[in-house]
């Protein structure tokens, strides 16, 4: 990280909690001016003053800002996406969106409908088959799953690993060679490594495509960075769920939907009804707009556009081609809005030209 690099001796993939105690210590060793407990309450650009009114509620205080830039670090996405089946009021069970899952303790013996067959729907049906109880995941389209270890090897191994360190790319040589190919060219890349695990796998994923899950590898069969680029969803990172399935602890119905829910659980659009003591709702969450809606105000939302995908020209990132990611670390349509957001590589590697930009305009020479 700028300034304070992690130590040498660090793993080359640092548990959450090593992160979590490092971003404490960065902000104190940097004397950052961190301010904790905090919720943004509301904000508003002044136009002729060329300044934000920023309103933070703090231990019950208000504390009005007036900052010439307003940078949203709030994550890829917006809020929780709930459906509103028809009998939602109906059914007597509980139904939680995936946020709200805490762990399957005392579900065992229990029916649970996870809506959605993406990472989070894995996740949580597996956990819930560890405590015993018995999931069925409703897969309404095609989701790409990759092993975990072909992904850290195949896709992450050439920059982030043990071998890439005793090759001389630490972190941040890494996280420059990650954000320096052309986009078009990375699609072009990756098509041909799909295509290697595609192939070396056949038989984990005919177990998958044998007990009724839909597979994909992106429409143009570009894999799971580009999906990730493009949505930020349709993928399941294998850590132990697809055996699951494969083997029918866990539960599949592809290609359907729920039509309404009853009162002991939900009705398919095929007819079928699965019973339900739960229903965890793994549908995702809503665009990094709906944020500046409800932060600030609809008209910039609409003003600043889509945040997040390329142009690609696929189902959900349709064109026309930008060739780098909307409205990301640069300036947007918003005189003083920016956007932070990515994985911890984007993190690092993009936090930095943001600052620059930010310096740039602070001191005179930028716009």
């Amino acid at each position: 990280m700028p300034f304070l690099p992690f130590p040498d001796d660090w793993p080359v993939f640092a548990p959450k909690d090593m992160i979590g105690d490092w971003l404490e210590a960065y902000a104190e060793k940097l004397s950052l001016d961190v301010m904790t407990g905090a919720e943004l309450a509301g904000a508003e650009y002044d136009e002729a003053a060329g300044l934000w009114s920023v309103e933070i509620c703090r231990d019950g205080e208000t504390i009005l800002l007036r900052p010439r830039h307003l940078v949203l670090a709030l994550g890829i996405s917006g809020f929780p996406n709930v459906p509103e089946f028809e009998g939602r009021d109906a059914f007597e069970g509980t139904q939680i969106h995936s946020s709200a899952y805490l762990g399957g303790e005392g579900m065992a013996d229990r029916n649970v409908v996870v809506v959605g067959a993406n990472n989070s729907a894995h996740d949580i049906a597996s956990d819930l088959v560890r405590h015993g109880a018995k999931p069925v995941m409703i897969q309404r389209s095609s989701t790409l799953v990759v092993r975990q270890d072909d992904y850290c090897e195949r896709i992450l191994g050439p920059l982030y690993s043990k071998e890439a360190v005793a090759r001389g790319i630490a972190a941040e040589k890494a996280d420059i060679l990650q954000a320096a190919v052309p986009l078009r060219i990375l699609e072009n890349r990756h098509r041909g490594i799909w295509n290697g695990i595609r192939k070396d796998r056949q038989d984990y994923y005919q177990r998958l495509t044998n007990a009724g899950f839909k597979l994909d590898f992106a429409e143009d069969g570009t894999g799971l960075g580009m999906k990730y680029r493009r949505t930020a969803s349709g993928y399941y990172i294998d850590v132990g769920a697809a055996e699951m399935v494969a083997d029918g602890r866990i539960g599949i119905r592809s290609g359907v939907s729920i039509d309404r829910l009853t009162r002991t659980g939900a009705m398919l659009d095929t007819g079928e009804e699965l019973p339900a003591d739960m229903i965890v709702y793994a549908t995702g969450f809503g665009p990094m707009t709906d944020r500046v809606a409800a932060l600030i105000d609809r008209e910039t939302a609409e003003k600043v556009g889509p945040c997040w995908g390329y142009g690609s020209g696929t189902k959900r990132d349709p064109g026309p081609w930008i060739g780098e990611l909307r409205n990301m670390w640069t300036p947007t349509a918003q005189e003083g809005l920016w956007f932070m957001g990515g994985n911890l590589s984007q993190a690092r590697f993009y936090s930095r030209l943001l600052g620059i930009q930010l310096l740039g305009r602070l001191v005179g020479v930028a716009n």
